[in-house]
């Protein structure tokens, strides 16, 4: 029997995380926790065939580049995570029973079934951990230059889940700060023709979501969670229409929020 190797990753294989616009002048800091689907070399496709690693369940189709579009728009600063959810969801606490799924959707995934501990924490150590360690170091070095950020957290969802047609465009999530969901929601729903999920098709939680209780609820910052329907920006056209769509919401959003923090009674 061949020893494991130290590393789950190889020194030839994608990072796990990329920043694209590293000095990025926007107070948004747009992340996106499922934006790549490599899988490891050393786990084989998780048992999975080709097809299903292209398919929603292994990653958020689209939003990649919906991002990129609008780093360029804003000047703003995107932090990506490369590698499947299926290998570690991004999003999801480690050690719970979504982190690490052995079924997703109605896919059994092979690969993950019977894992040992070890198996576990080199997935954390070496994909999940340096990608919120990124997120982590941004918002601090802007926290320590009193520079402003509000979080922007950018996923895309499947037109039909489980048998169910989902009717939204787009939906805003939020937990338990909805000030920037809520002003985003009504700029949207002023668009004609979009039908707007109000935390819908999910929503956040800290039993379902890590990223957005962990950096934005608990650092008190400003921030929303972003579902785009995945038939919309499939192709390069669509990306860059909600890019430019969400290049002219977003600061907008957060300047109304400035303002109307600055109208507060001291």
């Amino acid at each position: 029997m061949n020893a494991m190797p130290d590393n789950l990753l190889a020194a030839d294989e994608p990072a796990p995380v990329t920043v694209f616009n590293e000095n990025g002048a926007s107070p948004l800091l747009i992340v996106a926790d499922h934006a790549g689907n490599f899988m490891p070399r050393a786990l084989g496709r998780l048992g999975l065939p080709q097809a299903e690693c292209e398919r929603h369940i292994a990653w958020d189709i689209g939003i990649g580049a919906v991002c990129r579009h609008l780093a360029a728009a804003l000047d703003a600063t995107v932090v990506q995570q490369n590698y499947s959810r299926l290998v570690i969801d991004c999003n999801r606490t480690p050690g719970t029973a979504t982190s690490i799924p052995e079924i997703s959707e109605l896919t059994p995934v092979p690969g993950n079934i019977g894992l040992s501990e070890g198996d576990k924490a080199a997935r954390e150590g070496e994909i999940f951990r340096p990608y919120h360690e990124r997120i982590e170091a941004e918002l601090e070095r802007r926290r320590q230059a009193r520079l402003p950020v509000a979080l922007i957290a950018m996923h895309s969802f499947t037109p039909v889940y489980k048998g169910v047609a989902r009717p939204w465009h787009a939906g805003v999530l939020y937990n338990r700060d909805p000030r920037f969901a809520h002003l985003l929601m009504a700029l949207l729903k002023a668009q004609a023709g979009l039908a707007v999920g109000d935390n819908e098709p999910y929503s956040v939680t800290d039993e379902s979501d890590y990223t957005i209780p962990v950096h934005g609820e608990r650092r008190g910052l400003h921030h929303v969670a972003i579902e785009i329907r995945q038939d919309l920006i499939t192709q390069d056209p669509g990306q860059q229409k909600w890019g430019a769509l969400f290049a002219r919401l977003l600061p907008q959003v957060y300047e109304d929020l400035l303002a109307a923090e600055s109208r507060r009674p001291a």
